[in-house]
């Protein structure tokens, strides 16, 4: 299996839009709770993410009562080819 290209799709989708919507939260409230700024929250949201810091991954799961794989799939797996 080859690795993804370093500038290219990692084939991971962010489901964070889903997930503030079903909880009728702003990505500004997020920033707040997660201490991230709105700008990096921005850049995983929309799948530009090139790494998450472990605890930037628990802070968000715990602010938006979900697990990892709640927040994080396989782009495909989800209707989301990105």
């Amino acid at each position: 299996m080859t690795p993804p290209d370093e500038d290219g799709p990692s084939g991971i989708h962010c489901r964070l839009d889903e997930l503030l919507a079903a909880r009728g939260m702003t990505v500004t409230r997020l920033s707040e709770l997660v201490g991230v700024s709105v700008v990096n929250l921005s850049v995983l949201k929309n799948d530009r993410a090139r790494a998450i810091r472990y605890s930037t991954l628990s802070a968000i799961c715990d602010a938006l009562d979900c697990e990892v794989g709640d927040l994080l799939v396989r782009a495909g797996t989800d209707g989301a080819d990105r």
